[in-house]
């Protein structure tokens, strides 16, 4: 196992957790849809931070596949993200 990129990850996938919870609770505080997409997002590319490792060293997927499927997910958070910023706010339709 290779310690240091073990510590890096957690702490990674750390920072990210701290993140989303952030948005989400601004996400309380506002009512904000964006907010709320903006923690999802970010939980799942904190989510994706610590995957690759999991699935090739626990799991024994390659790491060719490992690395798919941690791409895959980080992307999914990007894409959320994206929504978070670019999506429609239902409140401000109705305006």
């Amino acid at each position: 196992m290779h310690i240091g990129l073990v510590i890096a990850k957690l702490v990674t996938m750390t920072l990210g957790f701290v993140i989303a919870y952030q948005a989400y609770r601004g996400y309380r505080r506002s009512n904000g849809q964006s907010m709320l997409y903006l923690a999802i997002g970010f939980a799942i590319i904190s989510f994706g931070a610590i995957i690759e490792g999991v699935l090739f060293d626990v799991v024994g997927l390659t790491l060719h596949n490992a690395g798919i499927v941690a791409t895959v997910i980080v992307a999914l958070g990007m894409l959320t993200i994206l929504y978070a910023l670019y999506g429609r706010d239902p409140r401000k339709l109705e305006e």
